[in-house]
């Protein structure tokens, strides 16, 4: 097959296998999916012709955008394959969002709708294919804050077509099944989880994440492929050793993480559960202007890495002086895409670009000897104490290896003696019981040189991180201090 729109790889893949499941929604407590649900690729294709045709009689338009605000499920899936059938681009939203910033957001996309509810087929629309095919100018156009707090959209430079027997990497293939535990108005789940599906891949959405169930659905429908990020491999690895016994992960080909940094303990404790052959890691922004990728085997001979550069190049730079800093020294990280290669654009935003083209999203790192990438943490949330700069990921992976500790997010807090102090945010296991500021201290000695451990804790009832373990952390800034923190 070559590369078509999605609406032609969504027939095909239909043609071949009509019966085959496509996408099975399950069931987690305290979601809103009640019972497992599945439909076919036939049943899929033939559902999203008769929703597309009513999205065109609302007023669905090729080259629009197609705002959709629904939970995961199999109504998100089939309302963005409408969009796609049309020549719209999806523009996923968080279905919890506030009015307000949903407002916001739909004044930049100027959508030619907005699917906040499931829209169900006209009674009259056909289910036969939408021909001629159309192809949507960008696959995608989610938002992000970033740390200004403010929406912008990322619109996609890649079109809404696909291979569905083009290659895939980090140990994902074709025609198997793969668990989709994150949501999908955050990129990362929603690309990755799509690109399964038109590569014919059974997808297996959970409402929310719960490791628990997590394991349960490995075992359960023979899973060969998930996307994680650390928040959710931390609290599968968590479970007790009879459950991991119980629901083994030995039909997994592999897994990749993304979107926050890993503790290396904790990915080493993943390459021991499953094996280094199936842990993979990517770093990217959602604008995909660099990107690096690293296997678990070479990462165990660069530990702390997230890989070099791939496509796409990248540089360290002095904030101070603009100078490209040598190896092995932290500055702020600078990508450039390949020659050509346009791989998005703002509404809403501007690029930090500089007249030669390298771009920043403001994550600071370093690049040793042999070209491999280290990375620090966001230049924005940088803590400067006592005249030392000590990044929060570092602090938060240690916190994270304690047993108490579900979730976390360290930040600056204004301090008349040293400037700013460390204070953690943290959200305790109710399993674990509850643990003393004393006690917490202790356990960071053995790990953190002195002036990195928090002077300050803070306990917080429900999630510090959200479901795609990102955490916004001016914003817990703000609250704290007041103003824009």
């Amino acid at each position: 097959m070559a590369i078509q729109p999605i609406g032609a790889a969504v027939r095909w893949l239909a043609e071949q296998q009509p019966d085959r499941p496509a996408i099975t929604e399950v069931p987690v407590d305290g979601a809103h999916i009640r019972e497992e649900r599945t439909v076919t690729r036939m049943e899929l294709e033939k559902r999203t012709n008769r929703l597309a045709r009513t999205y065109e009689r609302l007023g669905v338009t090729e080259g629009s955008f197609v705002t959709i605000g629904l939970p995961n499920g199999i109504d998100f899936y089939e309302a963005s394959i409408a969009a796609w059938k049309l020549g719209a681009t999806p523009q996923p939203v968080s279905h919890k969002l506030p009015e307000r910033e949903r407002k916001e957001i739909i004044e930049l996309a100027k959508p030619s709708l907005v699917v906040t509810e499931v829209i169900e087929p006209d009674e009259d629309a056909s289910d036969e294919p939408i021909l001629p095919d159309r192809t949507a100018p960008s696959y995608k156009a989610p938002t992000s804050g970033g740390s200004t707090g403010r929406p912008k959209l990322i619109v996609s430079g890649q079109k809404g077509e696909v291979d569905p027997e083009g290659p895939r990497g980090f140990g994902a293939g074709h025609n198997g099944t793969e668990l989709v535990p994150g949501p999908l108005y955050h990129n990362a789940p929603f690309m990755f989880s799509m690109s399964a599906l038109f590569a014919g891949n059974h997808i297996i959405v959970m409402p929310r994440f719960d490791a628990l169930r997590a394991v349960q659905l490995v075992a359960e429908h023979q899973v060969d492929w998930m996307l994680l990020v650390p928040t959710m491999m931390l609290r599968m690895h968590r479970l007790p050793e009879e459950v991991k016994q119980q629901y083994p992960l030995d039909s997994l080909k592999g897994i990749l993480h993304l979107a926050a940094p890993c503790p290396p303990w904790l990915k080493e404790a993943w390459i021991e559960w499953i094996g280094a052959d199936k842990v993979w890691e990517l770093y990217a922004g959602t604008e995909a202007q660099g990107v690096t990728i690293i296997g678990g085997e070479e990462w165990m001979a660069h530990r702390g890495t997230v890989g070099k550069a791939t496509p796409g190049r990248m540089k360290i730079v002095d904030p101070g002086t603009g100078e490209e800093c040598p190896p092995g020294e932290i500055g702020e990280l600078w990508m450039k895409p390949p020659e050509g290669g346009k791989t998005y654009q703002y509404i809403g935003a501007e690029a930090r670009r500089d007249d030669e083209g390298w771009e920043s999203l403001g994550d600071m790192g370093y690049i040793d000897e042999d070209g491999y990438l280290y990375l620090a943490d966001r230049r924005t949330d940088m803590i400067l104490a006592g005249g030392a700069n000590i990044y929060p990921a570092e602090v938060e992976a240690a916190l994270d290896e304690h047993p108490a500790i579900a979730s976390c997010a360290v930040i600056g807090i204004p301090d008349d003696d040293f400037g700013n102090r460390v204070h953690a945010v943290i959200e305790l296991d109710p399993k674990a019981g509850e643990v003393t500021d004393d006690e917490l201290r202790a356990f960071l000695k053995e790990r953190l040189v002195s002036y990195k451990i928090p002077r300050s804790f803070e306990r917080v009832e429900g999630q510090v991180r959200d479901d795609a373990g990102k955490v916004r952390r001016s914003g817990l800034r703000a609250e704290r201090v007041g103003g824009n923190g």
